[in-house]
């Protein structure tokens, strides 16, 4: 395999997503742009944040626009989604299927590319017909291609719950073994845009069932709880994201019983163990906080896929893990606790972009979640 270097009307799903960086082939961020369709009677309902339950669509029929990507390489996200959905493979295939193919092609259907070739590598995987992929009419046939891209995929023990990058990495055997992760976060979006919401399915299920917050959504993501809450309820979400009586809150507080096992949203690597207490100037985080302590107690920072890193504060104890850890999603990693500046047993969870642990990089986790399919549950 090779790794390639290289609005006329603005509506609910520009707004949603317009500003989502992505990080091309080369390592460069360019913005990607979702574009309606080319007339006036556009159908919104496509745009769904569903959980696929309408189904892939045709891609044979109007299909949307997703700027930088032109027309053949929507319709091959599309044929990549569809043969996914033939072979009965969940949303998180078709997720990993579609990075897969925006890292080794840009989902464009490469023929020989001469001496810019990687050997005899072509079409949307740069599957190698000499490595016994097909013939080289075969591999550059989307729907042969991906065909083969998922038969390789059931045969790998467990890719179910890998991380994406490691996934891809043991189908593809790629020379940048960690070129895929980048990817995901788009993938996910155009699963979400050619599939009804799939990405926010559970990752394991062929009913397109919304992911519970036990669950692993085919996006990759999950509820940080690691045990369902109380039957008929949800995790009450505690103070909320920058709200008017507390406006430096840069997180939300998840309201549990102490030494709930506490999982890592995504598959990531460990960045950060830190007792993090600012009162007399003593660490005591072993120790029960209080109001007034000072600071986040027991904290782990973990970042993932995209540039995105999530905090987890107040815990007991210091986590068992190390930094540069690598973590899978809905790994425990951490229990709840009240260590800090902590009225009660609680996690306070943020997530923050591009890598930036200041505040000016968080996000209401609330909405975050959601749009990931994995939803915190509660109000704020």
């Amino acid at each position: 395999m090779t790794a390639l270097r290289r609005p006329r009307r603005v509506g609910l799903l520009v707004a949603l997503v317009a500003t989502l960086a992505l990080l091309c082939c080369g390592g460069s961020v360019s913005a990607i742009l979702f574009s309606s369709f080319n007339d006036e009677s556009d159908d919104l309902s496509l745009f769904s944040s569903g959980c696929g339950t309408g189904g892939p669509v045709d891609p044979d029929g109007r299909l949307p626009r997703l700027r930088p990507y032109g027309p053949a390489q929507i319709r091959n996200a599309a044929v990549i989604i569809n043969v996914g959905a033939e072979l009965k493979m969940p949303p998180r295939a078709w997720v990993i299927a579609v990075a897969t193919a925006m890292q080794e092609s840009r989902l464009t259907n490469l023929g020989h590319l001469g001496k810019r070739n990687d050997h005899d590598s072509l079409g949307l995987f740069q599957q190698r017909p000499s490595s016994g992929w097909g013939t080289p009419s075969e591999v550059t046939d989307p729907k042969y291609a991906a065909t083969k891209f998922y038969e390789k995929l059931k045969t790998v023990d467990g890719w179910e719950s890998m991380s994406l990058t490691r996934a891809a990495q043991r189908v593809q055997i790629s020379a940048y073994p960690d070129a895929y992760a980048k990817h995901e976060p788009i993938a996910t979006q155009i699963v979400n845009l050619l599939a009804d919401g799939a990405a926010n399915a559970v990752g394991n299920s062929l009913s397109m069932v919304c992911a519970s917050a036990a669950d692993v959504a085919a996006s990759g993501w999950t509820n940080p709880m690691a045990i369902k809450a109380p039957r008929g309820q949800q995790w009450s979400v505690g103070s909320g994201f920058r709200t008017a009586e507390r406006p430096k809150h840069q997180g939300v507080d998840l309201i549990v019983d102490l030494r709930t096992p506490v999982r890592s949203v995504a598959s990531g690597v460990v960045s950060r163990i830190k007792c993090d207490e600012t009162f007399s100037g003593r660490k005591d985080c072993d120790r029960p906080g209080y109001p007034g302590k000072g600071g986040c107690g027991w904290m782990l920072e973990i970042r993932h896929a995209g540039k995105i890193m999530t905090r987890y504060c107040h815990l007991v104890r210091r986590p068992n893990l190390q930094v540069g850890q690598r973590v899978a999603a809905g790994q425990v990693v951490a229990l709840s606790g009240t260590s800090g500046n902590s009225s009660g047993p609680h996690l306070h969870f943020e997530v923050h972009l591009n890598n930036d642990r200041s505040s000016a990089s968080a996000v209401d986790p609330v909405q975050f979640m959601a749009q990931h399919g994995a939803p915190l549950g509660g109000s704020q």
